[in-house]
């Protein structure tokens, strides 16, 4: 694809990697001192690639991918997971604590304003496996037939986080790991939050599918009805040909728009370690094409479960 190479006044080559989506960006060393003429070709690329690659940023640690990320955004913590220790916003996900993203999803969709990006920065990555995958919700709108998209325009969905990955994964390392929680232990809260499922990005216009894995139920269906138009419509944001893989080396960074995206982190390397952390920003509430804004509709603590098996 080298005819598709474009190179900027700042030096910064961006070299698409797939049709549908997703861009390397050479050229360029991320940090808190980068200048207002390289941000914007980076928040442009992201814009209109949807998902941007780094490779060889291991100058980055904790402190630096946090200060970066402000660059971009309002950087938010998970709402429901901790942040690993000694940071503001950071989520670790390791597996030698189990958990990951092996389902395809847009991240934190169960609150209203979900994050609009999120930066991730491999640490430890197994010699084989772990790639991750990323599909365009924009063209996937785009390619539904006509009928059925003037079907999913006036359509809204629940999503909540009784399946949330990440907390699993925080329970999981917090009963391995107490000591490393000053609280010591781990409480969820349950967010359900009702989306449309086709929402207006807010600065490019385009309208995208809002679905994954935090779906609870397509509203005003049957459960029969809501599964089977939910499976057709992941199956249309999912097909290969709207994707793109990335294969991981240790100090990559991957920056996407959580608006126009889903992922899938690929849990394929058995027991070989896999560090990655990620920084989210602050994002806005989802607007439907009438006009209508998403609404959370539950937020409360769990009942207490007890330990005993």
């Amino acid at each position: 694809m080298t005819e598709n190479r474009n190179e900027t006044s700042q030096g910064i080559e961006i070299i698409p990697v797939a049709g549908a989506l997703g861009a390397e960006l050479k050229g360029i060393r991320l940090s808190a001192d980068l200048k207002g003429e390289e941000l914007e070709t980076i928040r442009k690329a992201i814009l209109e690639h949807k998902v941007v690659f780094f490779r060889d940023q291991h100058h980055l640690d904790d402190a630096g991918q946090e200060a970066f990320a402000s660059l971009l955004g309002e950087p938010v913590a998970h709402p429901t997971v901790h942040v690993k220790q000694g940071t503001d916003y950071l989520l670790e996900l390791n597996s030698q604590y189990g958990g990951g993203a092996n389902s395809w999803h847009t991240d934190v969709t169960f609150v209203d304003a979900y994050p609009k990006a999120s930066i991730l920065r491999s640490v430890v990555i197994p010699p084989a496996g772990g790639d991750t995958v990323w599909a365009n919700t924009a063209t996937a709108y785009q390619n539904l037939p006509a009928e059925l998209r003037s079907l999913v325009d006036q359509l809204w969905a629940l999503h909540s986080n009784d399946y949330d990955y990440a907390a699993r994964h925080q329970k999981e390392l917090t009963e391995k790991d107490p000591q490393r929680y000053q609280d010591g232990g781990f409480v969820s809260t349950v967010y359900e939050t009702e989306h449309p499922l086709v929402r207006v990005h807010p600065e490019t216009g385009e309208r995208t599918l809002l679905l994954g894995h935090f779906v609870k139920k397509i509203l005003g269906l049957s459960a029969v009805d809501s599964a089977q138009l939910f499976s057709l419509l992941q199956n249309h944001i999912t097909r290969l040909e709207n994707t793109v893989r990335w294969r991981w080396t240790i100090g990559d960074v991957a920056i996407w728009d959580n608006r126009a995206t889903q992922h899938y982190a690929i849990s394929d390397y058995g027991k070989q370690h896999r560090i990655v952390r990620r920084v989210t920003l602050d994002g806005d509430v989802p607007v439907s094409i009438d006009g209508r804004q998403s609404v959370t509709v539950k937020k409360a603590k769990p009942d207490p479960v007890s330990n005993a098996s």
